[in-house]
């Protein structure tokens, strides 16, 4: 699914050097005893500190157990583990701007421990079909005053990352996840899902990692 983006979600510079490749993966021996979101929060700071970056990225179908602490993500077929987006870590507040026309699909207050919080749903239209843009972890005050259907050019400033308090109790972080078939959903669709269900979800989200840089 090759889309021609219009403009980054950041009005950053992001490269190797500003931006960190973070690993949040079972196989990272750092996170052994990361076992709550204070805790990987003070990681992700000291590893952007340690790199000498600004901010961090990465995740796109990543295997993480840090969400085993919450009855949210549990499912018929085990913990949900398989990170279906792409997490980018910078400060409470940073806008995202929209990066291809849109309109808004819905949006959600997903409050429970350890989810969205805050979420937007875009939808985009590529060769006459519909495809969904994502973006969890945003402020709350950016839902007041949306409606369904209300239209955003490439370039217009969509939403900020939210605090700690209004985004599931994550460190300041956006989810950003591109969705080709919101199957019915409303206002949220799983971000993370239980490993035999990886290869089709995989599918329905390719990585967006190109949205980050306009490419």
């Amino acid at each position: 699914m090759k889309i021609n983006v219009q403009h980054p979600l950041f009005k950053l510079v992001l490269n190797p050097k500003t931006c960190h490749q973070l690993n949040l993966s079972a196989d990272n021996p750092d996170l052994k005893y990361i076992d709550s979101q204070d805790k990987l929060g003070k990681y992700i700071l000291q590893r952007i500190r340690q790199e000498h970056a600004l901010y961090a990225i990465g995740g796109y179908a990543e295997n993480r157990k840090i969400y085993s602490q919450f009855e949210h993500f549990d499912s018929e077929g085990g913990k949900r583990n398989i990170h279906l987006g792409v997490d980018f870590w910078a400060p409470a507040g940073t806008p995202i701007f929209c990066p291809i026309d849109a309109r808004v699909h819905s949006f959600q207050y997903n409050d429970n421990p350890g989810d969205y919080g805050a979420t937007l749903i875009l939808e985009h239209q590529h060769k006459g079909k519909a495809f969904y843009t994502l973006y969890g972890h945003i402020s709350l005050a950016d839902l007041e005053g949306l409606e369904k259907g209300k239209e955003f050019k490439a370039g217009d400033r969509i939403a900020h990352l939210g605090k700690e308090n209004e985004n599931g109790g994550w460190p300041p972080h956006l989810h950003f996840q591109v969705i080709k078939n919101l199957e019915g959903n409303s206002g949220d669709y799983p971000g993370v899902v239980a490993s035999h269900q990886a290869k089709a979800y995989l599918s329905n989200c390719p990585n967006p990692e190109p949205f980050f840089t306009g490419a």
